[in-house]
C-alpha cells in the first residue's frame, strides 16, 4: 500500500486521538482567555467543557493554564500530572505516571525541549531541565538537570552525556 494510503499511528490509536484532543483544547481555552467578548466567552467555556470531559477520558491532569511546545507525547497519559504552571517545550515525551508539579517553595519547574521523561517520574520545584535531556523511570527530580544529561534514582543523580563511543561520563 502506498504511504499516503496508509493511515497514521494516531488515526489508528484512539487513545492519541484523546491525547491530542486534550491539548488542543487546552491550547484552545488558552487562546480564548486572551478575548473579550460574548463568542470568546462561549467558545472559552466550550473548550473548558471539553478540557474536563477529555481529562476523565485519558486519565490525566493536565493543568488548563500549562504551556507546552509542539508536539508533546503522551503515549501512556493516565496518571500524568502536569501543573498548570508548568512550562513544557517542544517533542517532549512524558511516559504514564509522571508528575511535574511545584514544592512548599511554590515554583514549578521549567522543561527543554526533546526531553524524556519516564513512568512514574516526579519533577518537582522550580528546576530546569535542560534541552535532550532524560529522566530515568520513578526518578524524584529535585535539582536541575543539565542539556543532554540523564537522572536516575531517588533522589535523582545527574549522569553526564553520552560521549561518541556511547558510554555515560559521570561528573
Amino acid at each position: 500500500m502506498p504511504l499516503s494510503n496508509r493511515q497514521s499511528a494516531e488515526e489508528l490509536n484512539p487513545q492519541r486521538r484523546l491525547v491530542r484532543a486534550l491539548l488542543d483544547s487546552i491550547r484552545a481555552y488558552q487562546h480564548h482567555k486572551s478575548r473579550s467578548g460574548a463568542i470568546a466567552f462561549v467558545l472559552r467555556r466550550w473548550a473548558r467543557l471539553r478540557y474536563e470531559v477529555l481529562s476523565v477520558l485519558t486519565g490525566s491532569d493536565v493543568g488548563i493554564g500549562a504551556r507546552f511546545g509542539t508536539n508533546l507525547r503522551l503515549p501512556h497519559p493516565v496518571g500524568v500530572v502536569i501543573h498548570e504552571r508548568a512550562v513544557i517545550g517542544n517533542d517532549c515525551m512524558f511516559m504514564q505516571q509522571v508528575t511535574v508539579g511545584m514544592l512548599a517553595d511554590h515554583r514549578v519547574p521549567t522543561i527543554g525541549s526533546r526531553v524524556y521523561i519516564g513512568t512514574g517520574a516526579k519533577v518537582l520545584g522550580g528546576i530546569q531541565v535542560g534541552d535532550d535531556a532524560r529522566i530515568g523511570a520513578n526518578a524524584v527530580v529535585l535539582a536541575d538537570v543539565p542539556p543532554g544529561a540523564t537522572a536516575v534514582g531517588i533522589p535523582a543523580k545527574i549522569l553526564g552525556p553520552k560521549s561518541r563511543e556511547g558510554a555515560v561520563r559521570s561528573p
